[in-house]
């Protein structure tokens, strides 16, 4: 995921999409949920928005993740 150029807040919320120090029965739908936050990044400018939809997305994973605990 590229962060480098992006704005602080999306700096911030990218790098907690990251799922490989998960254990491995938990990296599957942290991966869909990183793959789904790679493409938006891709497609959706900063701004308030963006950093309002990856804290969704965020909040998404960790539901997923905590769901197969």
């Amino acid at each position: 995921m590229q962060l480098a150029n992006r704005h602080p807040s999306t700096q911030h919320l990218g790098r907690f999409f990251a799922y490989s120090h998960l254990p491995e029965h938990l990296q599957a739908p942290a991966q869909v949920i990183h793959d789904a936050a790679a493409d938006l990044l891709a497609l959706v400018p900063d701004g308030p928005e963006l950093t309002t939809g990856l804290r969704k997305l965020l909040e998404a994973k960790d539901c997923m993740v905590r769901a197969l605990l």
